[in-house]
């Protein structure tokens, strides 16, 4: 073998290609398995950590661990192999962490094979490739014995949403009348937030269906937007969507179209703006778990306050005492109104991300040209967010009041994450 090929998997590993691609492949098992908007941002944040806590060793003079800085993470094991690459460690530990949190563990184990294979042929050395993966193997067992103690497995066999029949509290919606998801994620322990309620928005408006009152108000003009949809307004609306099992009916037929979660669409600009950036493999990693962080604490006071208010949603209302016919251009998400998610997680990441990039970072977010949806330019990730939170009002599944406050407690949230999660020395 010769000396370049010898060096060509040091090209490789240095190269942050490697990890937006293992980034993008647990995105698309994501998306494969549908699993829920807080779920998966679960499913983002404990590999992303993983990788962080092992590669941060290629750079001590730099980044700070985050023992002491997330809640409950302890004592992550340190290198003693002289061997290691920790680009490859960082990939190796967040494969096995993201491999434990998924249901299609065979996808990532044909793409992690392809990928070591890869990796054997530019010539890695047997010994790194040994301690390397021992390293990985080492973190990732302890991030996942800390992952274990959130409360996510102890929740899964809490009792489900009882519906109230009084009028104001949320109902299932069309067209398949889900039940209530996830009505325990407050008890999902934080990663940087104090508590699930910590950031607690105002209450929505008084309810109450009388002409000309706030919420009456709000209530028409989402009816009213939903039925003189410009151009404009439904592409912003389609391209935010981000639900991820959006259900269709014909006659007897049911089938189901599949999208990213809203933060696996946040996690995708994340990329975006990493690749603009010109980042380094590190500096990737570094973007990635700031992101994972501020989506999964924001989905948890989101849902808290959701599980709280337990807000009816507009086109339950529509339907009973307008018209009976009308359908949002989205399908309405199954569970309560209040605040909207997408202002929340998407303003919060707006912040995170801002702190890293700066202020005025424009960007084509090309996330939905894989599900036929076109680009579109943002001047930048406030922007962009800005646009992500209107668009539930254009989708007919968000009063205004859900907006403005989910914007609010977003930005509580994404503060507090930026002033309290410090990677960098």
């Amino acid at each position: 073998m010769s000396c370049n090929q010898s060096e060509d998997y040091i090209q490789k590993l240095e190269d942050p290609e490697m990890f937006h691609g293992v980034m993008k492949k647990l995105s698309d098992v994501i998306v494969y398995d549908i699993f829920s908007p807080p779920v998966a941002s679960r499913v983002y944040v404990y590999p992303s950590i993983a990788a962080f806590e092992t590669v941060r060793f290629a750079h001590p003079e730099k980044y700070n661990t985050l023992v002491g800085q997330l809640n409950g993470l302890k004592n992550v094991p340190n290198p003693e192999e002289e061997h290691i690459n920790f680009n490859l460690a960082a990939i190796h530990a967040f494969i096995v962490v993201g491999k434990q949190l998924i249901f299609s563990q065979d996808k990532i184990d044909t793409y992690q094979a392809a990928l070591y294979n890869e990796l054997r042929s530019a010539g890695l050395p047997k010994k790194t490739f040994i301690a390397s993966k021992e390293f990985g193997e080492q973190v990732a067992n302890h991030v996942l014995e800390w992952a274990n103690t959130d409360l996510y497995n102890q929740t899964r066999t809490h009792s489900k949403y009882t519906i109230i029949p009084e009028t104001k509290y949320w109902k299932p919606t069309p067209p398949d009348y889900m039940e209530g998801i996830e009505p325990h994620w407050k008890e999902i322990r934080t990663m940087v937030l104090d508590s699930a309620n910590q950031f607690v928005p105002k209450p929505p408006v008084e309810f109450d269906l009388e002409k000309g009152s706030i919420f009456y108000n709000q209530l028409m003009e989402v009816y009213t937007i939903g039925v003189n949809l410009t151009e404009e307004e439904t592409a912003i609306a389609k391209f935010w969507d981000c639900n991820p099992f959006v259900s269709h009916h014909i006659g007897h037929a049911m089938f189901a179209t599949k999208k990213i979660t809203p933060g696996g669409h946040w996690i995708l600009i994340t990329a975006i703006a990493s690749r603009k950036a010109n980042d380094t493999f590190t500096e990737a990693i570094n973007a990635y778990t700031h992101v994972s962080v501020g989506l999964f604490d924001a989905f948890i006071s989101c849902w808290d306050e959701k599980w709280r208010s337990i807000l009816v949603r507009p086109e339950t209302l529509i339907n009973q005492n307008f018209d009976e016919k009308w359908v949002p251009l989205l399908q309405t998400p199954p569970f309560p109104e209040y605040t909207s998610g997408h202002s929340v997680i998407s303003r919060a990441s707006a912040i995170v991300l801002t702190n890293i990039y700066g202020d005025n970072f424009d960007f084509l977010d090309t996330s939905e040209l894989e599900f036929g949806l076109p680009s579109r330019e943002f001047k930048s990730f406030k922007h962009a967010s800005e646009e992500a939170a209107i668009s539930r009002l254009y989708g007919g599944i968000h009063y205004r009041m859900a907006i403005d406050e989910g914007v609010t407690q977003g930005e509580k949230v994404g503060d507090f994450v930026v002033n309290h999660m410090k990677t960098l020395k």
